[in-house]
């Protein structure tokens, strides 16, 4: 099971290869990634310079190109790809369908991710992405349960890989463009996503939270996502990746998430069957997290 792991900037990504990252992903300096943020991001100087970090050492790298492409901007995403390509990073990860043509056709080499702003939740939709671009793999969106990934597992005709740890996703993951309707900004398009003044965390007098979008009631759970006592439930359905979520985190933030979940990694696969959770991974992740409190998210539903 590979450990994919957030690297928003040079020392992000150096502390995802030191701590046991088996790939990272980035994206560019521009619009054409949903983490558009200033001092995010690498240029093509720095992006040259982390591949060679992170080759040196066997990690792979990911870029994302994810966000959905307006008609007056194409070239950017297609300057986008064609970088990405010439790094000949590991994958390209993406959502549009433009995108997805543009590098299946230019660069047939090139291997393609569907991102989770494809917000593709069933096998029909991986089949289609694969006959028609040639995916290798899709993320899966946060807003399935366990049993949605099973099912989705069990006929997908691509690797799948799951958010396993990060902030739950404030809208319906991947359909981000409805967030327009209410702040007049879709991650989707701009490359920012949820508007962080239009978001608000409440904290509720029983422990949880209530997400608000320019005071719209979006959903009531704990603050953030992992899934550090599925590991075992998520090998066993065929997941082959977990993913960490965080670029626009801090570099500590990833040297701890990312050291506890190459631990807790090694030791399923060393003993599936005996694997337990150690609370002290599970306290290191805690403090974390945002608002210290985490849940299995979707992923645990069981009313279902």
């Amino acid at each position: 099971m590979e450990l994919v792991c957030p690297a928003g900037n040079y020392p992000s990504l150096k502390a995802a290869v030191d701590n046991g990252a088996d790939a990272v992903y980035i994206g560019f300096k521009d619009d054409t990634n949903a983490r558009h943020f200033a001092g995010l991001n690498f240029n093509d100087k720095k992006a040259y310079r982390a591949l060679d970090y992170a080759r040196d050492r066997g990690v792979k790298v990911f870029v994302a190109v994810n966000t959905y492409p307006q008609p007056s901007g194409w070239k950017r995403w297609e300057a986008a790809v064609d970088l990405a390509a010439d790094l000949g990073v590991s994958a390209l990860i993406a959502a549009d369908m433009g995108v997805l043509g543009y590098a299946a056709e230019k660069h047939p080499d090139l291997g393609l991710h569907l991102s989770v702003q494809g917000s593709a939740t069933n096998y029909e939709s991986l089949k289609f992405y694969h006959e028609n671009f040639g995916i290798r793999r899709a993320v899966l969106p946060r807003v399935l349960s366990m049993a949605q990934v099973r099912q989705v597992a069990a006929q997908s005709p691509v690797e799948l890989e799951v958010f396993a740890f990060g902030s739950l996703c404030i809208m319906a993951e991947g359909r981000c463009y409805l967030s327009s309707y209410v702040t007049d900004q879709s991650p989707n398009t701009c490359g920012a996503c949820s508007p962080a003044n239009a978001v608000r965390w409440e904290e509720q007098a029983d422990g949880g939270l209530e997400t608000r979008l320019n005071n719209v009631l979006i959903d009531r759970y704990k603050a953030g996502l992992n899934t550090l006592e599925l590991l075992p439930q998520l090998q066993e359905v065929g997941v082959c990746a977990v993913k960490i979520e965080g670029r626009q985190r801090s570099p500590a933030y990833v040297e701890q998430v990312v050291s506890v979940w190459r631990q807790a990694i090694d030791a399923m696969q060393a003993d599936p069957k005996g694997y337990q959770a150690k609370p002290e991974w599970m306290t290191a992740l805690g403090n974390v997290s945002e608002g210290t409190q985490t849940t299995l998210g979707a992923y645990s539903r069981p009313w279902q």
